[in-house]
């Protein structure tokens, strides 16, 4: 039997939806960061081997694979999680969780696979689609923080086109403070005000 809701219910449930994705999102504030590190090691790195001319030594596309620890990691932990707790999944927890999978391995594939096609581009190419990842992550659970980060991440993006290559690991590696780091520490500390 279909049951009719009416239009009040109906917001109600979708507010009631965000609000607790942002609750989980405040819980697990430390995996943003965690990832928010891991960019800023992986590009900061690749940045500083290219400045110091190590990149000829040996490939510097093997810090990616600081990437799939922190993959593991999280999927461990989320997964321990919601089978110790028995949570239930929202729609917006679905949404942004497979956002991230699947950003986080097609980036995986282009970086290492078709890195070469994209040339000069693939910089500003990867800050542009990193900003829309955040952005939609900072509007569906209504966190300023990380929504401005991702618009900062955006015009970083654009900006990029107009930079040399050799700054864009620079500029991937501060995006990583500034969108997910940056908000990260803001939701760990709206956990420790809602546990007051």
């Amino acid at each position: 039997m279909k049951e009719n809701i009416t239009p009040e219910e109906s917001l109600l449930l979708i507010s009631k939806t965000i609000e607790e994705t942002k609750k989980r999102f405040i819980e697990n504030g430390h995996i943003i960061i965690l990832w928010g590190i891991l960019t800023f090691i992986v590009f900061f790195s690749q940045y500083m081997f290219v400045q110091l001319g190590w990149y000829k030594l040996f490939d510097i596309a093997w810090t990616n694979i600081l990437f799939l620890f922190g993959g593991i990691y999280t999927f461990i932990y989320t997964w321990k999680k919601i089978k110790r707790k028995n949570l239930p999944k929202t729609i917006i927890g679905r949404i942004t969780t497979t956002m991230g999978w699947v950003f986080g391995a097609n980036f995986m594939i282009l970086g290492i696979f078709f890195g070469h096609r994209f040339g000069e581009a693939l910089g500003p190419i990867f800050l542009i689609l990193f900003a829309l990842f955040i952005i939609n992550i900072g509007i569906s659970i209504k966190f300023k923080p990380m929504t401005i980060g991702g618009i900062i991440l955006n015009l970083m993006g654009f900006a990029a086109f107009y930079i040399s290559p050799q700054y864009h690991g620079l500029l991937v590696a501060s995006g990583g403070v500034v969108a997910m780091i940056i908000p990260g520490i803001l939701l760990n500390k709206a956990k420790r005000k809602e546990n007051v």
